[in-house]
């Protein structure tokens, strides 16, 4: 019913940036918050920053001065902007989406996409 598909991850040496997108397609009637999770191996997945459909954010401290997520509501995307990385950003990236569908609309469910690889290293 509802695709999530991230892009923009990679190979960065620390100090790098990179900008992750994430679009949501399909059935969609809203979408309230929108998020970035990661999980490095042997970890559990984390939230790094999520936003609402008004644009309130919150970041996880690890990330606090360094990310920056944004959305586009027409274009049904969110992105994360990821600066002065570290190697301890290293995971796959995740975004996730709490989404109202017009075949229910009685209800909120959260998709998730499929991920995308950051590896910060020198």
């Amino acid at each position: 019913q509802v695709q999530l598909v991230e892009s923009g991850g990679g190979l960065v040496q620390p100090g790098g940036s990179l900008r992750l997108s994430c679009a949501a397609s399909g059935s969609i009637f809203s979408i309230n918050a929108m998020g970035w999770y990661r999980q490095a191996p042997g970890k559990q997945r984390e939230l790094v920053a999520d936003i609402t459909s008004g644009r309130s954010t919150n970041y996880a401290d690890s990330v606090k001065g360094r990310f920056t997520i944004s959305r586009d509501n027409a274009k049904n995307t969110v992105y994360l902007q990821m600066n002065s990385l570290k190697p301890e950003d290293t995971a796959l990236y995740y975004c996730n989406a709490d989404v109202v569908t017009t075949l229910r609309l009685w209800r909120r469910d959260v998709y998730w996409g499929q991920g995308t690889q950051v590896t910060v290293s020198s």
